[in-house]
Formats: C-alpha cells, structure tokens, sequence
C-alpha cells in the first residue's frame, strides 16, 4: 500500500487485515511496512480511544467486534509497542475495555484478556523474551533495554495524569470528560503495581481525582494496595493524597488508627517525645484537621479505650494524639475552615473551648483559676438532670480524658499552688470515678480529701521517712478502692517529686507503690508525662528532671 492512501475513520477492517498482515513484524518487508503506517495507526488508535472513553466498556465491544483481535495482534508487535505514544494509546484503549463491575462470564473472561496484555506491556521480563526482536527497534532509539522501559513507564504515567488533570499533551485534545469506567479501569491498572516509585504520581492523581460520580469510583482493591503500601513505608505520598485517601475509604482509615494504636502499644517507647514523633509520622493528627477524619478516629480511640479497660498506655496515647492534633488545628484555622462545633458536636461548646486552651498559653498563676472554672462547668454538666445514661457520662469523661494535660496539672497545682483544692480535687475525682450511681465518685472525694490534708501537713518536712508517708496514706494499698487508688497515685507521685522531704524517699516509695499495687502502668505514664511537660515548659528544678529520669530509668529495667 502507498504511503499516502487515506484511511477511514474507526475501519476497523482495513487495520485488522493489517495487523494480521504484519504479524510480529519479523521480516523486513513487514518492520518497513509497519513503520510507514506508524503515524496513521497512532491517529486511528487515538480516534478509538476518544470515542472508548465515553462508552461502557460492554457496549464497546458490541459496537466494535473485532476491537479485541485488533488490540491483541498490536500488543504484540514490537515495531508498534516500540513507538511510546503507541505504547501508551494502547493501554489506554485497552483500560476502557476493562469493566468494573463484571456481571457475567464474558465479562470476567474479558477483564483476564485485558490484564494480561497490559502486563504484557508494563513487564520487562515478558518483553526480554522478544529481545532478538525489538532490540533493533530500542538500540535506534539510543536507549538500552532498561532504560527504555523506564522512559516507557515514566511517560505513560505522565500522560495519564495529563488525562486526568484536564491538560494538554503532545498536541492532542483529552480534556473531555473521563467516564467513571475508565478512572475505575485505571485504577485496577495500577493496583498490583502501587509500590513503583515511577508510578507515585498517578496515584496521587487517582486520590485526589473527584470526577462528581455519586459513589466511589476507584477500585476497593486499589484503596486498599496504596493504604497497606502507605503504612509499611512502601511508598511515599503527599498529605494531601493520604488525607483524600482516608477521606474516600473508611477502612482504609480504620486500619490506619488501629495500626498506629498496635504500634504504639507493642514498642515500649520511653519517652513521650519517641510518642510524638511516632503520632505525626503516621499523619493522623494532621488528617484530623478534617471534622469527618477527626470524629472517626475518636470512635475508634473509644473502643480501644473500652476493650482495653482503659489502659494508661492507651490514654497516654490518645492525650498526645490530642495535642498534636490541636497543634494541626492550630495551623489548619488560620484559613477558618470549619468551627470548632464540627470536631466536637455533641459536646457543651464552652466547657470544649476552656479544654483547648493549652496551658503554655496562660501564665501559670493562671492555671488553677482556669482549672476551677473548667470543674464548675463539668460539675454543672455532670449534676444536670438531662444527663441520665451511661453513654452520655461516658461522652463528657473522654473529652475530659483527651486533655489530659489540665489534670496532671490540676494534681500539682493542689501541692504547689495556693489553691481552694474541692473544685481540682472534684475535677480529678470525676476523671477517676465518672460514676456516681452507688456514691463511689462521693466516696473517693471524701477519701481524697483526707488523703489530700495529710500530705499538705507533710509538704514542709524536709525529713520524712517512708513509714510516715505509709501512715498517712494507708489507703494506697487498699485495692478493693480501684478509683481511690488511681487518684490517691496520682496525688501521692506528685507529692514525692514537689515536696522538699519528699525528693530523699521518692525512689523508694514509688518502687513500694509499683510493686505492691496495681498502679504499675499508672506510674509510668505519670511519671513521663511529668518529664514530658518538664522538658517543653522548662520551670522546674534541675533536681526533679534528674530525679525522675533515675525513677523512670530504674522502672524500665523493671518492666
């Protein structure tokens, strides 16, 4: 055939009879035959691609009968998957032909045939087996094998994120519409494939395409393959692409949490700063900026809460997720995005805005007039006739629990501070025991009470020997008073660090408290918290951060 015969538009006959013409392109009659049809195949196959693109995939092949023999016979001549923009209008003919939800055997028989042609196209292995024959075609290119492959790839990522961002490439029009069909095939494309580094760009495309179908459109598989990627460190991806991922599929964002959870809880961390960095590398606290990731998160912090029986090392957990998340919320409200009323809904709005204030941004003599003011409002709440159930209660405890700095804070400012100590005392006591239905949260305000007199007779004395602290607090080891217990720890773990007598039987008694009682873990995750909030606000004695980095490197060797 003359070089110059006029083909017409979508004859699929006349290239069929070519293509079976040409074969493999193994003589030189037929490479020189399938070289001057080159540019009006490629202008044939764009035609049918643009025309694909908006069909589904079945009606295509009712249309288009021979278009599966066609596309065969061109996926395996290497004189026409050679040329790169043939190469890549290829696989795009091909992703329109995949159907997404198959309803029949010949449709699942169809997906098959296509995903073996592409990866017959994408795999180099499958190619080196044709080296004798495409090896002329590559070397004229100045490219070995590999090299060329990867332009290959790089190109065809290229061209298809061009695609679906709407521009321009090599002169040819693709800012049509992409049927949700199409963006779903090339998805499935790309899902054994996530962890190519070439590929990162396309995926980051897929997760922020929103193409205004009114259900999902990326395959549940390719959500799924780029999550586990993200999360064994696999693949690199923009926070933006993580967010929209979490943001478009539930699971992956379950399983995001719960790995993040599992991964804390199964390294013994020493510090909360080894926390921190833990909390932000996995980009949830930054994610939660968004009121729909953030409430997700909660819900699933809660279960854990629940199934843990509320653990200390899980609370600890959740309270430095909160700060880093207010930290991200902090930098995400310059643009005023969304009121705080969407990240808490349910909850009292003023009793919410008095928790978000951290405590580096009120001088410290402020601190027990916000915590009294904080214990009113939570008292008024809790009182409140309205607030019958036992979930309502545990709604107010865990957004009390996630701020957990103000009551550490509340624990030393009844020592250290010249306080009225009923509001901080009641505010700790509601966290220890929320419920009041037998008068246990009654009960361990009247203990604490006492127990809270006692060490305030003994903060002055700087001789103090561990049986009079014992006699004073003779309750410590009473474990039938579970939430008694927890409280008087926590009261008596601050006296031991803050009082002058205090400091010389510390080590010794927290060792009594941690073995002779089940406060073990609660010990802990005090006593780092403490050289947590030490090490950023500054404001203590060189004494006590010593003090302490002894009593927690000790307690480690223990544990």
């Amino acid at each position: 055939m003359a070089q110059g015969t006029t083909v017409p538009k979508l004859n699929f006959e006349y290239w069929l009879d070519k293509a079976i013409e040409w074969g493999q392109a193994t003589t030189l009659e037929s490479q020189k035959d399938v070289c001057l049809h080159l540019c009006q195949l490629q202008e044939f196959l764009h035609q049918v691609y643009e025309t694909l693109k908006h069909m589904d995939s079945i009606v295509a092949i009712q249309q288009f009968p021979l278009i599966g023999q066609l596309l065969g016979r061109l996926c395996w001549n290497p004189f026409v998957t050679g040329c790169e923009e043939s190469q890549k209008t290829l696989m795009w003919c091909l992703c329109c032909l995949y159907s997404s939800e198959p309803q029949s055997p010949v449709e699942l028989k169809a997906n098959s045939w296509v995903r073996s042609l592409l990866c017959h196209l994408l795999s180099s292995s499958n190619w080196g087996s044709n080296e004798a024959e495409t090896s002329t075609f590559i070397s004229t290119l100045g490219y070995t094998s590999v090299d060329y492959y990867c332009h290959l790839v790089k190109n065809l990522v290229f061209s298809l994120v061009a695609e679906l961002r709407g521009n321009q490439f090599n002169g040819l029009n693709i800012q049509g519409r992409v049927s949700a069909s199409h963006v779903n095939a090339v998805s499935l494309f790309c899902y054994p494939l996530v962890t190519l580094p070439d590929l990162t760009p396309l995926l980051e495309t897929l997760l922020l395409y929103h193409g205004g179908a009114s259900k999902e459109i990326l395959s549940s598989e390719f959500l799924e393959a780029v999550n586990e990627a993200f999360l064994k460190k696999k693949i690199s991806l923009s926070e933006s692409a993580v967010f929209s991922l979490w943001l478009r599929h539930l699971p992956s964002l379950e399983k995001a949490t719960l790995h993040l959870l599992d991964q804390l809880v199964s390294i013994q961390l020493k510090t909360l700063e080894e926390v921190a960095c833990v909390i932000k590398d996995s980009l949830l606290p930054q994610a939660a900026s968004h009121p729909a990731i953030c409430r997700i998160v909660n819900e699933i912090f809660k279960n854990a809460l629940l199934e843990t029986d509320g653990a200390p090392e899980v609370m600890t957990i959740i309270q430095v997720f909160t700060q880093l998340f207010l930290q991200a919320l902090q930098n995400e409200n310059r643009q005023h995005k969304f009121p705080l009323k969407a990240y808490f809904p349910y909850h009292h709005q003023p009793l919410v805005t008095a928790l978000l204030r951290r405590p580096v941004e009120l001088p410290s003599t402020h601190w027990s007039q916000h915590l009294k003011h904080i214990s009113d409002m939570l008292k008024a709440l809790v009182e409140d006739k309205n607030i019958s159930s036992l979930t309502d209660l545990f709604e107010i405890w865990f957004l009390v629990a996630r701020f957990g700095e103000w009551l550490d804070i509340a624990a030393e400012q009844l020592l250290k501070a010249a306080v009225e100590p009923d509001a901080l005392l009641w505010l700790l006591a509601f966290y220890y025991c929320p419920q009041n239905e037998t008068q246990q949260r009654t009960q361990t305000m009247v203990e604490a009470q006492a127990v809270y007199s006692h060490l305030m007779m003994l903060f002055s004395c700087t001789d103090l020997s561990v049986k009079e602290l014992e006699a004073a607090v003779p309750s410590i080891t009473d474990t039938e008073q579970c939430c008694n217990q927890h409280l008087i720890t926590h009261l008596l773990t601050n006296f031991l660090l803050f009082s002058s007598g205090g400091h010389m039987i510390a080590q010794e008694f927290i060792y009594h408290i941690y073995e002779t009682t089940d406060t073990s873990k609660e010990v802990c995750s005090l006593l780092i918290r403490t050289a947590y909030r030490i090490n950023h606000n500054g404001g203590e004695s060189q004494m006590i951060v010593k003090l302490l980095n002894e009593i927690l490197q000790k307690l480690t060797l223990k544990v």
